[in-house]
């Protein structure tokens, strides 16, 4: 018996067929119509229903070509289950390079929205209704902000076995266990029963393709591990490194900040991250490790003042 086609808005996407769509969210002052760009992936043969996503935050860049790499690479005639592409969510924040949307609302903590609400809680409701509702597994793709870059990590409840898995199946050099933050997708998706991957990486508004590459194959090795796709790879990844505590170093003074500490890098507690320095090139503060653990963010501002986080450690287990 044929698989039934996938539903989605006011299309309906037969099995072993791939098909782009939008489902419209606004009209603008112009007249012209403001959509959220889809892609359907469904399989011939049964499985789960999944959605990645990218660009909640208009200036993060670096999912969107993750997404459409993965996308490039799936045959919808071998799929086992269905895929849900949002290459952009904030596509008007996206058009103009600002994180946020035009009235400066912070999408991601606008879930799961209302039909009625303000044009973030219009947007959080589309994607909570016509994707979220239809998938049992999410792939929420994001980088740092404000000037900060993020060592590929994934983000999630570690302690529900199932999440964990695909967590160590994506195999980001570091898995944190974060707790949920209130008006997120990922908090949002959780109270409908799906299991949520954070994935950050890359530094805003840039194409960093370390970032896009590890995503890529994380997006890869989760799909396999549900059983999607067939693994690609011949040999296991390296395991994630596991952290369930982490904290930013702040600056302790003003000054031009000059950073030794690198992505990945190991400290331990009064180690010398860099220091600060004044425009006659005086050195005003240093900078120390306040814990061990490996570096898995820094800020790229060339400035910084006294309570600037500077550099993200996170503990890990051995």
């Amino acid at each position: 018996m044929a698989r039934p086609s996938f539903e989605i808005g006011t299309v309906r996407v037969r099995p072993g067929r791939g098909q782009s769509l939008s489902l419209p969210i606004t009209r603008l002052v112009t007249g012209a119509e403001v959509d959220l760009p889809v892609r359907v992936v469904h399989g011939r043969e049964d499985g789960p229903t999944v959605w990645i996503d990218a660009a909640i935050h208009g200036d993060e860049a670096v999912g969107v070509e993750v997404v459409r790499q993965v996308l490039a690479e799936l045959d919808p005639r071998t799929l086992r289950g269905t895929l849900i592409a949002i290459p952009i969510v904030n596509v008007l924040g996206f058009m103009t390079g600002s994180r946020y949307l035009p009235d400066r609302r912070d999408l991601n903590r606008s879930f799961p929205g209302s039909a009625r609400g303000s044009l973030a809680g219009r947007i959080a409701h589309l994607v909570m209704t016509e994707v979220v509702a239809k998938c049992s597994v999410g792939i929420d793709l994001h980088t740092g902000s404000d000037r900060r870059t993020n060592l590929p990590q994934i983000r999630t409840d570690l302690e529900d076995p199932e999440t964990r898995r695909l967590a160590e199946a994506f195999a980001a050099p570091v898995m944190m266990h974060a707790r949920l933050r209130d008006g997120s997708l990922r908090h949002a998706a959780r109270e409908e029963g799906a299991k949520v991957l954070l994935y950050e990486a890359g530094e805003a508004w840039r194409m960093d393709s370390w970032a896009i590459d590890a995503g890529v194959r994380g997006v890869r090795r989760v799909l396999a591990a549900l059983e999607m796709t067939e693994p690609v790879e011949e040999e296991p990844p390296t395991p994630s490194l596991e952290s369930w505590r982490s904290g930013w170093v702040r600056a302790r003074g003003t000054g031009m900040l000059h950073l030794e500490a690198e992505l990945g890098q190991r400290v331990e507690k009064g180690e010398r991250l860099g220091g600060l320095f004044d425009s006659f090139g005086k050195r005003v503060r240093l900078v120390h490790a306040d814990r061990d653990g490996i570096v898995v963010g820094r800020t790229e501002a060339p400035l910084v003042s006294s309570g600037d986080a500077v550099v993200h450690l996170a503990e890990v287990t051995s």
